[in-house]
């Protein structure tokens, strides 16, 4: 086995995603440059390290060394230091510093990082803050180097064990090693198989108990980002047959023990034997009750005269209410719970409007919700009152146990008389079950909703269950206002609603069809309406009026691709504008930007009308944003979001966000955006239905645009699919309200 050892001259290419790179270095004692590949996930230029590895020879590239293992060496030169420092590799050192660290220290300085850190201050411009980030970063490297040996031996990419070191830090290995099925549950994008390799490879039987129980789990998690929040149990059955490979009676007894041990519910049912986790059958049975117990209390205060409060709101704002807005009305201040609904231009926020005006004439004090940032901004705008998303209304941060929760709850309720919560086909079961906990009994509730858009990410069917329950009482508005009927918009949402083609190309109108057949021509005409065509048209700006979205992530038209198309129109390179490569991804400054997961940990702040600071936590899967600055000698990137948040991010949290000139129709839910461009050229059944379409055509506030076959757009129409969801709540409020009138 060959060996060499030497300095880091160059990283020719480096794989983000799998870390396999081919370097040059500059063999120790002579000025020979020796070419290598393998897997070097955080190689820097200018570092020491010593090969081990094979000689081969390419055709194109000639001689190179193979690398089998390979180890880090301190630089042994000022220059190499200087090098090495300068890299980028520890957090707080760019090329400046570096020279002043070596200065100042010459060759001892890796010593002092690592073993007398508080002398960094004694370099110009190193305060105690930043010398406590550069020798916490340098610790961090070399047990990140250790732990990607370790992992990397399993076949664990680059990407997944940033992952798994973020998750578990320095205990990485001894987790692992101690329980390898953990992964699956931690770790968002690691799947069984994953760690059943591990597992393998460290001994575990395939019979064992230990790897039936860690399947059962995965599929019920697996169930659950799919929408469920059960399965039946010959469904899971079979699945986990298939997974497992194993004996039947294995998996039966696993989910007896399973149960046994709480970790899951089985509930029979007169269709089947229901399998939850035991924090989902939680949540479904406690929100059925706490439902029950808010309508069917005798707290709530009943009022008379409505009809003249209604009459008093209609001649101050110079309308007229139709019958269904005005049955909501009175509904609302007669129950404990009402859910309202409709399509758009339905009359949905004047019927909120007149709800909280006779609240307030009656002293109520009323709090506005909604569950993403965009909707609860979009909700105080139109009703010229604050409106906070769902997570800070019930004020979730770093408790009393030093973890974070929800710090409203049952024995520390919200301060309202009525809680109005709208966009509620978002949210899920466990969202929902946290909200009734906090919402006191005498509180009245109204949950404001379109039941025909596409159904919450998270696990549960909370708004089409509650409605099909039949037991809380649901005004639907359906008739559609004379204003609004001026909108294509509006005319075809509930065109397609009602399964009928929508007009397509009426003069004057907003809503517009450009036919293209091949992929290719679909793509052009996006780039071409988002550069040139629609801000010419209307005045709209390319990134924050228009946005595309689009019905799949993979593909020519899907929204990866139009990602990288558009960041190339939209936003190309310049010498002025600072990147950072992540994965397949370059990240921008201009970029437009989204949070793809919920975090409820990220300090943001805001900057009020009169210059005072506002600080918080938590961003949420869906906010939207602009990426302002990239520091790569912190390794931050700072983003303002929509409301006006600011967030920095480490560049380790970068997997949080995406770009977004193009977003899918399911992460739309809950934004408005005054133009929409969709394009349908085909996919699969399941995929191309008629409430994504229509959840598409309602985001649009001033112009939707069509773009594509329009044999695709009568096909949605027609296909009527509704993915079955396994959820319990209807139910179970049944249940609960018949259990409540005996």
């Amino acid at each position: 086995m060959a060996e060499v050892i030497g300095i880091v001259e160059d990283i020719i290419f480096r794989n983000e995603d799998n870390g396999f790179s081919v370097i040059e270095v500059r063999e120790e004692g002579t000025n020979h440059l020796v070419t290598a590949v393998g897997g070097f996930p955080f190689i820097s230029q200018g570092e020491r390290i010593r090969l081990e590895g094979e000689w081969t020879t390419h055709p194109d590239y000639g001689r190179q060394l193979k690398m089998l293992n390979y180890s880090s060496a301190a630089p042994s030169t000022i220059e190499g230091l200087t090098n090495y420092l300068a890299s980028g590799l520890i957090k707080g050192v760019g090329e400046a510093t570096a020279r002043k660290l070596v200065q100042l220290f010459g060759l001892d300085v890796l010593d002092i990082i690592q073993f007398n850190p508080q002398r960094l201050t004694e370099v110009d411009g190193i305060g105690q803050r930043r010398a406590e980030m550069i020798a916490s970063s340098f610790s961090e490297q070399k047990e990140i180097r250790e732990v990607m040996i370790f992992l990397q031996s399993y076949g664990i990419t680059t990407a997944y064990a940033l992952k798994i070191y973020k998750m578990y830090g320095g205990n990485t290995v001894n987790v692992v090693r101690e329980n390898p099925y953990r992964l699956a549950e931690d770790i968002t994008g690691i799947g069984f198989k994953t760690a059943d390799r591990i597992a393998g490879s460290l001994g575990v039987d395939m019979d064992s108990p230990y790897r039936a129980a860690a399947g059962i789990r995965y599929i019920l998690s697996e169930a659950a980002a799919e929408g469920h929040t059960f399965l039946p149990k010959e469904v899971l059955l079979e699945k986990a047959s298939k997974l497992l490979a194993i004996d039947n009676l294995i998996i039966e007894n696993s989910l007896t023990n399973l149960a046994l041990t709480h970790s899951i519910v089985m509930e029979l049912t007169e269709e089947y034997t229901a399998v939850y986790r035991a924090g989902l059958y939680q949540a479904e049975a406690g929100a059925s009750r706490m439902l029950r117990d808010l309508a069917v209390g005798n707290t709530i205060k009943q009022y008379n005269n409505i009809e003249e409060n209604i009459k008093r709101f209609e001649e101050k704002n110079h309308i007229c209410l139709a019958e269904q807005q005005r049955e909501a009305v009175c509904s609302a201040m007669q129950h404990g719970v009402l859910i309202i609904t409709g399509g758009p231009g339905t009359g949905k926020t004047t019927a909120i409007n007149c709800i909280i005006d006779l609240m307030e004439q009656k002293g109520l004090k009323v709090e506005l919700a909604a569950p993403t940032g965009r909707a609860a901004k979009r909700l105080a705008e139109t009703t010229g009152r604050e409106a906070r998303t769902i997570h800070r209304l019930l004020e979730y941060g770093f408790g009393d146990e030093h973890e974070y929760a929800f710090q409203r709850n049952e024995d520390n309720p919200v301060k309202a008389d009525a809680v109005i919560i709208d966009e509620m086909s978002m949210v899920d079961i466990l969202l929902i079950f946290h909200m009734l906990k906090a919402i006191a009994q005498g509180t009245r509730l109204i949950m404001v909703g379109d039941v025909d858009q596409l159904p919450a990410v998270g696990p549960g069917n909370v708004l089409r269950d509650m409605i099909q329950s039949e037991v809380i009482p649901v005004i639907q508005l359906t008739e559609i206002f004379r204003q609004a009927q001026e909108s294509m918009i509006i005319v075809n949402a509930h065109r397609i609603n009602r399964g009928e083609n929508p007009f397509l190309n009426v003069t004057d109108k907003d809503f517009f069809f450009d036919k293209r057949e091949s992929l290719d021509d679909v793509l052009k005409t996006l780039i071409d309406l988002v550069v040139r065509r629609l801000p010419g048209f209307g005045d709209y700006h390319s990134l924050q009026d228009i946005q595309i979205l689009a019905p799949m992530r993979k593909g020519t038209i899907g929204v990866n691709n139009l990602n990288t198309e558009l960041q190339k129109a939209l936003n190309p390179p310049a010498y002025n504008k600072k990147e950072k490569a992540y994965g397949q991804v370059v990240f921008r400054q201009g970029d437009k930007v989204m949070q793809i997961k919920n975090n409820y940990r990220l300090q943001w702040t805001r900057h009020g009308q009169n210059g005072e600071t506002y600080e918080g936590e938590g961003v949420f899967n869906g906010d939207l944003g602009f990426i302002q600055d990239i520091d790569t000698e912190e390794q931050t990137l700072t983003v303002l979001f929509d409301d006006d948040k600011t967030v920095v991010y480490d560049f380790s949290q970068l997997d949080e966000l995406e770009l977004s000139y193009a977003i899918s129709i399911h992460k739309s839910q809950g934004c408005e955006f005054p133009v929409v461009i969709i394009p349908l050229v085909s996919g699969p059944p399941m995929l191309m239905t008629r409430n994504l379409l229509y959840t598409g055509v309602t985001r649009a506030k001033k112009l939707v645009v069509l773009v594509g076959r329009e044999k695709t757009i009568r096909l949605m129409v027609r296909n009527n699919r509704i993915a079955r969801r396994y959820s319990g709540l209807d139910y179970r409020l049944k249940q609960a309200f018949g259990m409540a009138l005996l």
